[in-house]
């Protein structure tokens, strides 16, 4: 897999860029403003993920990513910001990005979040998910998707079971179980399988 880290702060492109190429064990290219990324693409093909900064010259708020979205052929673009708002991230993802993510990100947690977007799924941090409008189930409070995992949870499966299962991949598992467990305040997995049974969520 290639990415793209495209963001006007050295240090910062850096740094991402760094510990996605190590982490993740994939291409990293750098960018620092809208037009090289652009360019990037054209020159290097569309990436298997864009990561742009929301306040990097040449963005223009939300219109960089709708170009940067054409240019990379329909593969996934996310945004990248150390202060934009929940309204901001909401916005974006509804404008077609692959997901919002803060600088703040641990460097696990970003490389787990940018190859979840990069297998088509939708990232965003827990407290923005909440309130975004994904479909949820009114009993469970849970998506279909981390019912299925929850389900494989509770029969015992491991997380590359359950990936074969969905025909998913074994990070956006974990992801999915993450995110499950903060919504029902588990402090794991086995956790969250005793409380899924306790409430009848599955």
């Amino acid at each position: 897999m290639k990415f793209l880290v495209a963001d006007d702060h050295d240090l910062v492109r850096e740094a991402i860029g760094s510990f996605i190429e190590t982490e993740g064990a994939v291409d990293v290219f750098l960018a620092a403003d809208l037009d090289e990324a652009l360019k990037a693409i054209d020159e290097q093909g569309a990436f298997d993920l864009v990561l742009l900064d929301y306040n990097m010259p040449g963005m223009n708020g939300l219109e960089g990513l709708g170009k940067a979205i054409a240019q990379n052929g329909g593969k996934p673009v996310a945004i990248l910001s150390g202060s934009a708002s929940r309204s901001t991230a909401e916005e974006a993802i509804r404008a077609g990005a692959a997901g919002f993510v803060p600088k703040t990100l641990g460097s696990k947690s970003m490389v787990m979040a940018a190859k979840f977007m990069a297998q088509g799924e939708i990232f965003a941090p827990f407290n923005f998910m909440q309130k975004m409008g994904q479909p949820e189930d009114v009993k469970t409070g849970l998506t279909q998707r981390e019912q299925q995992v929850l389900r494989g949870i509770a029969e015992g499966k491991s997380n590359k079971e359950i990936a074969r299962d969905y025909d998913l991949q074994e990070v956006t598992v974990k992801l999915h179980v993450k995110t499950l467990s903060r919504k029902l305040d588990a402090r794991n997995r086995t956790h969250a399988a005793m409380i899924a049974r306790d409430r009848e969520l599955i």
